[in-house]
């Protein structure tokens, strides 16, 4: 098969695996435990937290971990609505959130809290005067993602942060998807917290990671529990962790191949897919969104299966629930439009010869499938 579903996992590199092995091996004690196994333990985590938060430039002591990008996402939202609730109760949030993002704010929706959810552009990008009149005197958090994870537009950080910062509202950022890719070391001061994952960047699946600024105000999802300052409970996952820490010290950003890598895209399909992008420089360029008019997006990745690449119809973690793409809804777009969405992404092990073959493929199945117009007289 040529992968190319990049956003949702990746294969976990040499180095990587090595560091998990390793430690798995030699450093398997608890590392809350007061013997000798369990401090060489705490000392790798200790390590392994040292050098991730340098890569971010945090402190340390901000940097908590967790079972990956779901539960950091679940467990950040959480806590910082929780313990700014005597402020207020009234959040704000995307349409086109990660399912882990709309899962914590229904739940606290169910605890009484308020959610406005905002749309997107036609270019993908948060409707920021929306934004702003959503805020109300009891708004206590917006949590807006960096990176769609279905079409890869970047979203306004700073922009965002200018209009919430000065209203004293908690802001929380879903980075999964930049992690890696993107720049985040320059979001870090417009921000309270983030969410990232190990899995997205060639490090072990089970592990990720939340920062949350010292400052703020952290109610724990579940009480008396040690591990993790109390913010997440159960035995750490130190060899995971390690590999987590490797996996960040050989991260490698390939904007310009990446580029060339969606233009080459382009060409090869020849104009029978419909590309959905945001303006260049809110644009990942790895990330491709893409549709045949006229073709169900689960069509496309069946035939793209058949012909031996892998592709997706969106975020994997809500592959298999009913629905198209919400990022293309919230852009404005009926249900009948984002039900043929796709979505492509490159990653490390990508090649040039790769990119032409599915662009090829992708020009087969719009010639077979494929109508020669817009869907419904829309024009993406």
């Amino acid at each position: 098969m040529h992968y190319f579903d990049y956003a949702a996992t990746t294969k976990m590199s040499g180095l990587a695996l090595e560091a998990y092995m390793e430690t798995a091996k030699h450093f398997y004690g608890n590392s809350e435990s007061l013997h000798d196994i369990g401090t060489n333990a705490h000392a790798v985590l200790e390590k392994s937290r040292a050098l991730i938060s340098g890569y971010l430039g945090i402190p340390a002591e901000s940097i908590y971990f967790t079972s990956g990008g779901t539960e950091g996402n679940l467990l950040a939202i959480l806590s910082l609505a929780m313990g700014a609730a005597n402020k207020g109760k009234h959040i704000i949030s995307s349409m086109a959130e990660h399912a882990s993002v709309h899962s914590a704010l229904s739940f606290l929706e169910q605890q009484g809290f308020e959610v406005t959810r905002i749309p997107f552009t036609k270019k993908g990008t948060l409707h920021l005067d929306k934004l702003e009149q959503a805020i109300r005197p009891d708004t206590v958090l917006v949590s807006i993602q960096h990176l769609n994870q279905e079409i890869g537009t970047i979203q306004p950080i700073g922009d965002i942060s200018r209009i919430v910062k000065g209203r004293g509202i908690l802001f929380h950022s879903d980075c999964v998807q930049s992690f890696g890719k993107a720049d985040l070391n320059s979001i870090i001061p417009f921000v309270d917290s983030i969410t990232v994952s190990s899995h997205k960047i060639h490090g072990p699946k089970g592990v990720g990671a939340v920062y949350i600024h010292p400052s703020c105000v952290v109610k724990p999802v579940f009480s008396h529990l040690s591990h993790e300052k109390g913010i997440r409970g159960g035995t750490v996952n130190v060899p995971g962790i390690a590999g987590f820490a490797v996996a960040v010290e050989d991260i490698s950003i390939e904007r310009e191949r990446d580029w060339a890598f969606r233009n080459l895209l382009k060409q090869a399909s020849g104009g029978m897919v419909t590309f959905i992008e945001g303006a260049p420089e809110a644009q990942l360029p790895s990330l491709v969104g893409c549709m045949i008019p006229g073709v169900q997006g689960q069509l496309v990745l069946l035939e793209c299966n058949k012909a031996g690449f892998a592709i997706s119809t969106g975020s994997a973690c809500q592959e298999h629930h009913e629905g198209g793409s919400k990022a293309v809804e919230a852009m404005g777009y009926p249900k009948e439009v984002s039900d043929q969405f796709f979505r492509i992404s490159f990653g490390r092990y990508t090649t040039k010869e790769e990119v032409v073959l599915l662009g090829k493929t992708l020009k087969k199945i719009a010639a077979v499938y494929g109508k020669i117009r817009y869907p419904f007289g829309i024009k993406i």
